[in-house]
């Protein structure tokens, strides 16, 4: 295989070789390069033996590096070739779960081991073959995130609707051997892998500790496009106390074994349940902060630890201001909870929480990450919004001002009337975006 260069870096040693653009990598070390994993890894070395295809032919290099790092070229792609998708039809998959008519890029399931490594994504190991798994294991590429879903071989066939995703589990198991960090997810169907089900999974799942650093415990979510999928129906509020209760338990013997709590339930159990959110140092460092575990605890902390840097009498007044902020119906409570500290401590803020109801992909929906800009709009035409309207950044496409349905921040801008901020994640950003000044300046923000 080949790789097909992109850009050289100006002033690297890729450059100092005469390679460019349209040139392709064919081998180092005699290693064939399949993609940009192949290509850093056996490139980080002070010698190495290239071969490659050029303008006038192939070419051989004895390259001598002075130092170990970034070779100097770039890919067309991320990972130097295309995404590996997905070979399952889970019976919870959200993408199957979409309307037609959307962006080509959100029907794409991804099972990628690379963007286990790279970007942290959930992997289903399904698609992997041994030299995959040799490879992470060679480079020890960590931490390998695992959709697990279930420990019961034959139920896992049926989740993922892979005859053979119950043996791909035995790659946990050489994972294991190898000593590499991995990380688990379930997400819980009910009646499917819950309850007694749910308890085996944990129970198989502690003996990878310590290489298996946490599992999360999310709840499917269901949207209102699943003609034709399996029936699944929505957890009541007993039913996610119950698996607190499960969790909870595993979590106080697991942590007299190991010092771990390791099983962890997402946000969305307690805030359902209406159960207190557990206290910090249940998180073991918020290890499974992008699944949903923890978020609305750790931005309570944020929150908190903002607020004692915040003193209108040292630090400069805010300015008077009247705000919105919309989020998610999930999220709303806490976020007024905030808001109310907030408003308490400089009076002259006024703010508006919205929580927004998902009527583009059902009210079982409750998360920011899901609303679309129709949707904002729609249920903030006639609310006053004040001077300026706060939307997390997890409403937009990653690193852009783009909604799910492909409205922006300046559709909804017109639309409203109104500036947009987008804000990230963090309380401290969410306090500078409601006092409208940095934490360490101070002072009114134009």
């Amino acid at each position: 295989m080949a790789m097909k260069i992109a850009r050289v870096e100006p002033g690297s040693e890729a450059e100092a070789l005469g390679l460019g653009p349209g040139d392709e990598l064919l081998s180092v070390d005699e290693n064939e390069l399949n993609d940009s994993l192949d290509y850093d890894f056996y490139t980080d070395s002070k010698s190495f033996h290239l071969k490659a295809r050029v303008a006038d032919g192939i070419r051989e290099w004895d390259v001598q590096r002075t130092e170990r790092g970034p070779f100097g070229c770039d890919f067309q792609t991320y990972l130097g070739d295309q995404k590996h998708s997905c070979s399952n039809h889970c019976m919870f998959c959200f993408i199957d779960q979409m309307p037609p008519g959307m962006r080509e890029t959100l029907y794409f399931k991804d099972d990628d081991s690379r963007l286990s490594f790279l970007q942290g994504n959930y992997i289903t190991l399904t698609n992997m073959k041994d030299k995959d798994i040799e490879r992470i294991i060679r480079f020890k590429l960590a931490p390998i995130n695992i959709s697990v879903q279930t420990t019961n071989p034959e139920l896992r066939c049926k989740m993922l609707h892979n005859r053979f995703a119950g043996e791909a589990l035995q790659k946990i198991d050489r994972l294991y051997e190898a000593d590499i960090p991995m990380n688990g997810q379930i997400v819980l169907c009910r009646g499917v892998n819950d309850g007694a089900e749910l308890d085996r999974s944990i129970r198989d799942l502690t003996k990878y500790i310590p290489a298996m650093q946490s599992v999360s415990v999310v709840p499917v979510g269901l949207s209102k496009y699943r003609d034709g999928l399996y029936p699944l129906e929505p957890f009541t509020p007993e039913q996610l106390g119950d698996t607190i209760d499960l969790i909870e338990k595993w979590q106080k013997k697991i942590y007299a074994e190991h010092g771990i709590h390791f099983i962890h339930a997402s946000d969305e159990f307690y805030m359902g349940a209406g159960r207190p959110l557990p206290e910090a140092d249940r998180y073991d460092g918020y290890i499974q902060l992008e699944n949903g575990v923890g978020m609305i605890r750790l931005m309570e902390e944020e929150i908190a630890e903002a607020l004692e840097q915040l003193h209108p009498g040292e630090a400069g007044e805010v300015c008077p201001e009247e705000i919105s902020i919309a989020t998610g119906r999930l999220a709303a409570p806490y976020i007024e909870q905030y808001v109310e500290r907030v408003c308490r401590q400089f009076p002259g803020k006024k703010v508006h929480v919205y929580a927004i109801r998902n009527d583009f992909f059902g009210e079982r929906i409750t998360v920011a990450g899901l609303i679309t800009a129709k949707d904002l709009i729609a249920q903030l035409k006639e609310q006053p919004l004040g001077s300026r309207l706060l939307l997390p950044s997890a409403m937009f496409r990653s690193g852009e001002e783009t909604f799910l349905d492909d409205l922006t921040r300046t559709d909804v801008q017109n639309a409203l009337q109104v500036p947009v901020d987008i804000v990230k994640s963090s309380g401290q950003d969410l306090i500078e975006a409601i006092t409208g000044k940095k934490l360490d300046t101070g002072g009114c923000n134009e």
